[in-house]
């Protein structure tokens, strides 16, 4: 089905977006204004995440960097690619 210019894309699955995002930078915002971005290194069926080379950003401002963090999925907002 089309609307106007609108153009069927097939669904795509989370976890599916997330295997095709290993090894690739991310941006995770997560609740409480807290913010990181790195490499995503891997996830589980909970997304929960494992980033490396991630710098941690409060209300936008960067508070530290860690070469390693596990990210618990409960907290996250989005999750971009």
């Amino acid at each position: 089905m089309t609307y106007g210019h609108l153009v069927d894309i097939p669904m795509m699955k989370p976890l599916t977006v997330l295997s095709q995002a290993i090894n690739k930078n991310v941006i995770v915002e997560l609740k409480g204004k807290r913010e990181y971005r790195g490499v995503l290194d891997g996830y589980d069926p909970h997304m929960n995440l494992v980033l490396k080379n991630a710098e941690e950003l409060v209300n936008g401002q960067s508070v530290r960097k860690l070469s390693l963090t596990i990210v618990r999925g409960d907290n996250v907002i989005y999750i971009s690619p």
